[in-house]
């Protein structure tokens, strides 16, 4: 959707042939065709005005099973770098913000236009579930978003920080539920906990990520 409203898109995953997928199918929506940089240090091939902040592994380590063998070492790798753990939903958005930031901050100076760093939370952490790293992890996004919105606000940089919280959307992250019980009845099942009655598309969250990205939000920051 920001592709095709004219942004320009950079992929980074460390699924590299799903990435370079992705950037060929997006470029299939440009008539000025543009290389994926699969290899090139994300900081040199981001474009700096707006910024999707959302990656997310979730794994079933219920709080109960946090002193079970391995369950420490999921919990680290899913909310810290620390202990040599890989850094997923909490570290890679910090850093993520470490480090576009400044890129952003210099290129609305330079150019006028305002900034915007748009994450991808969850809408469950805010009534508590049974992924206990997972929902630390996305609660802990949704306050970092509000705290950068305030630092950049008082720094001057012209750099909004807003945050989308999706609840059950039909992505593959659900097929595995889908291959138990099927589709319908696994889609009816998570939209009996939604209060419109069914789970949503991607594009519903990409609307909100696109408006939230653009200038008709220019007056909104640090808002979930």
């Amino acid at each position: 959707m920001l592709a095709r409203e004219g942004a320009r898109v950079a992929v980074t995953d460390i699924n590299e042939e799903g990435a370079i997928r992705v950037v060929r199918a997006l470029n299939g929506l440009r008539k000025d065709q543009r290389s994926p940089f699969p290899r090139r240090d994300a900081r040199g091939s981001m474009a700096a005005r707006g910024r999707g902040n959302g990656a997310a592994i979730r794994r079933p380590s219920r709080a109960r099973q946090q002193c079970r063998h391995r369950a420490d070492q999921d919990f680290e790798t899913i909310t810290s770098r620390n202990g040599g753990a890989s850094p997923i939903d909490l570290d890679g958005v910090f850093l993520g913000c470490k480090l576009a930031i400044p890129l952003i901050a210099r290129t609305v100076k330079a150019s006028g236009l305002g900034g915007s760093i748009v994450y991808i939370v969850d809408l469950r952490h805010h009534r508590g579930h049974n992924m206990a790293a997972y929902n630390s992890a996305k609660a802990a996004v949704r306050h970092l978003s509000k705290s950068v919105a305030l630092h950049c606000a008082k720094r001057g940089y012209g750099i909004r920080s807003n945050s989308v919280h999706p609840v059950f959307i039909a992505t593959p992250i659900l097929d595995g539920l889908v291959d138990r019980l099927g589709r319908d009845e696994a889609y009816a099942k998570l939209g009996r906990q939604v209060p419109l009655g069914h789970i949503g598309e991607p594009d519903d969250i990409a609307y909100a990520v696109l408006y939230l990205a653009s200038d008709e939000s220019k007056f909104v920051t640090g808002a979930d």
